[in-house]
């Protein structure tokens, strides 16, 4: 069974709103990473689809995980949300507009992945 509570995060003096959901949308499955400053309507979505060389949660992963098959991550973990939030804000992803922005997760994904986790990434998209 997964989690799909919507959590808190506080960066700063900024707090964050997040949920992780999987979603079945033919042809490919896919995890969902939302992110949302509270006190804004604007919600990021960072989809993670199903793909060659791109895996995500099912029958023998557990809940929330995303992988390239070297590195896994685990979009419960608040830690590996706070480097995703991180990574968002620096490439300028976060919303400013009410309702949900859809982007793929797979840029920023590879961008944590190749950094250690505790340095921050560059932008993704630079």
């Amino acid at each position: 069974m997964s989690d799909t509570r919507t959590r808190r995060l506080v960066v700063g003096d900024t707090v964050w709103w997040w949920s992780v959901r999987h979603r079945h949308a033919p042809p490919h499955c896919g995890d969902v990473l939302s992110l949302r400053r509270d006190g804004t309507r604007g919600t990021l979505r960072l989809v993670f689809r199903q793909g060659p060389g791109r895996f995500g949660a099912d029958a023998l992963t557990p809940s929330g995980t995303v992988g390239d098959g070297r590195t896994w991550l685990n979009l419960h973990l608040p830690r590996v949300v706070r480097r995703f939030l991180d990574a968002a804000v620096a490439d300028g992803l976060i919303p400013t507009v009410p309702g949900p922005v859809e982007r793929d997760g797979w840029p920023l994904f590879d961008t944590l992945a190749a950094a250690p986790p505790d340095v921050p990434p560059p932008p993704a998209h630079p």
